[in-house]
């Protein structure tokens, strides 16, 4: 995992960059389908420079990342011939088959709940195309669960400066994961 800590890092220093806005879209896209970096690493340092653009980035941020969703959608849809050998080589077999069982009954609650929480989004996008999950309600979800993640960070941003920065990443963190428990507490109490 420090790999991915100094990546973050990384990743945070380009928000200094002259062509910051063009790389935030760009991560956005990628982060949906297929990098590991989420956006928020370079969404927060940028609304903290610049906190009158804050909410042009979230919509920004979350346009391209439900395109990159879709895109990782159309992978799963398409490409599930050449991933599911692997699922199968690495031992995931049974994991996918509980997935695609609660993809099946929670479909869009669960993309939107994935799109919020710290869970890697890009596994629910490619998932959904696999299971071949309704295309609007899959973005209608993805709309509202990632533009509910992007927003909440701007306005952490906006409102709290740089005190509430610092703390942000790891308040988002649980937060999602609050969201999740409460999902699978849910789903225990009526099943």
């Amino acid at each position: 995992m420090e790999w991915l800590i100094r990546l973050n890092g990384r990743v945070a220093e380009w928000a200094d960059r002259p062509h910051a806005v063009p790389l935030l879209a760009g991560l956005s896209f990628a982060e949906s389908s297929f990098f590991p970096v989420p956006p928020d690493v370079l969404l927060a340092p940028m609304t903290l420079a610049h906190p009158s653009r804050g909410w042009h980035y979230a919509t920004l941020v979350t346009i391209a990342s439900v395109v990159g969703g879709l895109f990782g959608y159309l992978i799963g849809l398409y490409g599930m011939e050449m991933i599911a050998p692997r699922i199968e080589q690495w031992g995931f077999q049974s994991s996918f088959e509980e997935v695609r069982l609660l993809f099946d009954q929670y479909g869009i609650w669960i993309v939107l709940l994935a799109g919020f929480s710290p869970i890697p989004y890009k596994l629910f996008t490619i998932t959904a195309g696999a299971m071949t999950m309704s295309l609007p309600l899959f973005l209608l979800a993805s709309l509202i669960g990632r533009g509910a993640r992007f927003y909440l960070v701007v306005a952490f941003v906006v409102w709290g400066g740089e005190w509430l920065l610092k703390m942000e990443r790891e308040w988002m963190i649980r937060l999602g994961w609050i969201l999740v428990v409460i999902a699978l507490i849910y789903y225990l109490l009526w099943h």
